[in-house]
């Protein structure tokens, strides 16, 4: 009795300010956090503030295709 798409996917997460703000040259990379979502709650793209380690704060990781 399996379903043909599963409602929980997984997604990746992405700092939005680390793709739109390429300031800093030392930086070694973009934040991805991996996670779930319910696809019935939240059609959207999700959007969580996360904590990049690239810049030292808490920004938003915004969900990208795979």
């Amino acid at each position: 009795m399996a379903k043909g798409k599963d409602v929980r996917v997984t997604i990746i997460l992405e700092c939005t300010s680390c793709v739109r703000n390429d300031i800093k040259k030392e930086s070694e990379g973009i934040s991805r956090y991996i996670t779930q979502k319910n696809r019935h709650n939240t059609p959207s793209r999700l959007e969580l503030r996360k904590f990049c380690p690239y810049c030292y704060k808490h920004t938003i990781h915004g969900e990208i295709k795979k």
